[in-house]
């Protein structure tokens, strides 16, 4: 992320978004509470960690999103994930500790 600029790359933006969501109390997180959201058509984007250990919940996520016309943002790592939406615990020094492992949010 470049300061001077205002640049930043898109996990670095998504990361700001989804920290600013959770503080707003607007990210749903799980498998369960984000297909409820998705089949009402009530999410924005969804985020969906590809480190699964379920191989259907990705086909069952991006088969929601696609037929709900759903923006899908895809990461690699489901720990990075529940660390940005706040499934973690916060140590003195601002580090995450024991953090959750988190399928999907939106």
């Amino acid at each position: 992320m470049s300061v001077g600029d205002g640049t930043m790359s898109l996990m670095d933006a998504l990361r700001e978004v989804l920290k600013n969501a959770t503080i707003a109390d607007g990210v749903t997180k799980g498998l369960r509470e984000s297909c409820k959201k998705l089949d009402k058509r009530e999410a924005l984007l969804c985020v969906l960690a590809e480190s699964t250990d379920e191989k259907n919940i990705p086909k069952l996520v991006e088969a929601l999103c696609k037929e709900h016309n759903i923006n899908l943002i895809k990461i690699d790592d489901a720990k990075k994930l529940g660390e940005w939406t706040g499934l973690c615990k916060i140590d003195k020094e601002g580090l995450a500790r024991k953090v959750e492992r988190c399928s999907c949010a939106d």
